[in-house]
């Protein structure tokens, strides 16, 4: 497979992750900034070109990797499409609704296929949540609290933005767990401050409640943070990790069982990565994938209804 990748900001990241998959044959990575794109020639040893041409009328070409901004997602993602790639966009997927039924139309249009970097699925501790639920390893799930916590580093994050720009992992998330869902409850202060925002969403259903805590206004000496808790009929599941601003990262998850208490999940993996290469098994084999556009749809189209709500 030969992969065209869009952006040296987290596309060289991308890149790093691409070069390192032996069903990877060729990698061509566009971006503006000459100096970074020699650093990447260097480093990865990879083409690099400043024309955007260059890759999207390339034949060669089977996918296009998209890790520009999220208000050019919608531009760039129908061109590829249109081209006759298919496409591996970042998240945010886009900011509205009419970008996101443009891409959709087009992935119908063009016979290609858009799958988005919903990682968060491919994460250990939440995949593993998934499947224990599923599967009812401790019994019925009752309630579950997701959270995600950063100091203002990335940012505006504010009432207006933050429901796309960080929820939506957690969004992901239960839309994945739950399937379409609307909230049950909305609440979110600034503190007052415009770009830093608390948000806390609640999901009934019949038999599960789900919260998601979401803050972007953490003093600076609090580590960039994500978990859980979820409480099941005969046990509880507690995840946190945090990545601290030495690069050191913290993790656990911890099982309370009748049995005991258990550490599990020991060994650390790259969820970026597992996403990444999933994707190019799935576009190869054209096999259906948990990171559909239509996934996406459902988390951004949810974000996009509580952020009405947060304004």
């Amino acid at each position: 497979m030969n992969i065209g990748v869009l952006g040296t900001g987290f596309g060289a990241y991308h890149a790093q992750l691409w070069t390192k998959m032996d069903r990877v044959d060729k990698l061509i990575i566009y971006g503006r900034n000459e100096a970074k794109l020699q650093e990447l020639k260097q480093s990865l040893g990879v083409e690099i070109t400043t024309d955007i041409d260059d890759i999207m009328l390339d034949t060669t070409i089977d996918v296009i990797d998209i890790c520009l901004p999220s208000a050019l997602h919608r531009q760039y993602a129908v061109d590829a499409l249109k081209n006759g790639k298919h496409v591996f966009c970042e998240t945010p997927v886009c900011y509205n609704l009419e970008d996101a039924y443009a891409m959709k139309e087009a992935e119908q249009l063009y016979d290609s296929r858009i799958l988005v970097n919903q990682f968060i699925k491919f994460d250990p501790a939440y995949k593993y949540l998934y499947e224990v639920t599923n599967k009812e390893k401790y019994g019925k799930l009752l309630s579950l609290t997701l959270k995600r916590e950063t100091p203002p580093l990335w940012g505006d994050l504010g009432l207006h933005a933050i429901a796309t720009n960080l929820m939506i992992h957690e969004l992901d998330f239960v839309t994945w767990m739950l399937g379409s869902t609307e909230p049950h409850s909305v609440w979110g202060t600034d503190g007052g401050k415009s770009d830093q925002a608390l948000v806390r969403v609640t999901f009934q259903q019949s038999n599960v409640s789900v919260e998601i805590v979401v803050s972007s206004q953490m003093p600076t000496s609090y580590p960039f943070s994500v978990g859980y808790e979820a409480y099941f009929e005969r046990g509880k599941l507690v995840y946190q990790e945090s990545d601290h601003m030495n690069g050191s990262i913290e993790s656990t998850l911890i099982e309370f069982t009748p049995l005991g208490k258990q550490e599990l999940l020991s060994e650390p993996a790259n969820p970026y990565e597992k996403s990444l290469e999933h994707a190019l098994h799935c576009l190869e084999n054209g096999t259906l994938s948990e990171i559909e556009f239509d996934a996406a749809l459902q988390a951004i189209e949810l974000a996009i209804r509580i952020g009405k709500k947060l304004v």
